[in-house]
Formats: structure tokens, sequence, C-alpha cells
């Protein structure tokens, strides 16, 4: 047998690198901003540059940037919630305010108030309008949510 196809050494064979799981619903297309698109394509160019194409980072920006559906924002009528929007609500009865902006299952950062499109707030604000009242059924109960204000950064 020829040593071009034997290994000179009995170290085993790297593990291939692991494939980082979707939070994505099957089939649900990977909607990002476009403000997420640039930040996450500037940090995949920086890490190349640095590290090298082996890093698992690199790998999760490249299976985001690859499958990522780039969303605009809206044109004409923003008092209506769409992707991308932050939304000023009032939790009722009580009152208690609250602010989120929709974003990507890859840009989620719930401490900055940034959910996710596919989470039960998101699903239950989408397409509403300032003014309208919105239930969300979450795993702690229902919450009934006003919207206040719409806007897109």
């Amino acid at each position: 047998m020829s040593k071009a196809f034997t290994r000179e050494d009995d170290r085993p064979e790297p593990e291939p690198p692991r494939r980082l799981a979707s939070l994505l619903p099957p089939g649900a297309k990977n909607y990002l901003t476009v403000e997420s698109a640039t930040r996450f394509r500037a940090e995949l160019d920086a890490l190349v540059a640095r590290e090298g194409p082996g890093h698992e980072r690199i790998q999760e920006l490249k299976r985001i940037l690859e499958s990522a559906v780039v969303v605009e924002p809206p044109f004409g009528d923003v008092d209506v919630v769409r992707f991308g929007a932050t939304v000023s609500v009032r939790t009722l009865p009580d009152g208690e305010p609250a602010r989120y902006r929709i974003v990507g299952v890859d840009e989620t950062d719930v401490a900055r108030g940034w959910i996710s499109w596919v989470s039960p707030v998101a699903k239950a604000l989408l397409t509403a309008a300032v003014g309208d009242r919105v239930r969300a059924v979450l795993p702690s109960g229902e919450k009934e949510l006003e919207i206040m204000d719409v806007t897109y950064d």
C-alpha cells in the first residue's frame, strides 16, 4: 500500500466541526435587519483576518449570512408593527411600560429588548397598529398589551 494514504502517527482523527443548531422553526425564513447583516459581515471579515477559517464563530456567522433574508425598514405606514420595528407598549391592566424591537432569531438580545419575530410577544404585535390591544400567550400566562408607539431605526 502506498504511504500517501496512511497516517504517520497514532493520533485520533479530529472531529469535524459541529454544526450549530438554528433557532428557526423548520421551513421558516432567516430574517435579518440591515443593521445586523452589516454588523455580522464586519465581524466575520475581522474574525477571518485574525483567526483563520476554522474558528467556530466564523462557521456560525457564515450560516447566518448565507441563509439570511435581509429586510429593509418599511416605507409608508409606519404606525403598523412589522419586522424591525421598535414597539412601545403598556401591559394591561396595570399600565407597566415595555419596549421591544422585533428582530431575527440570530439577533435576539433580551437584555436590550430585542425579541425574535417567532416569539409569542412578537407574533401578537406583528401587523397591529398604534392604539391596538393584543394578547400574547406566554408560558407564564396570557398578557394583554396596548401599542403606544411604533418606530423604525
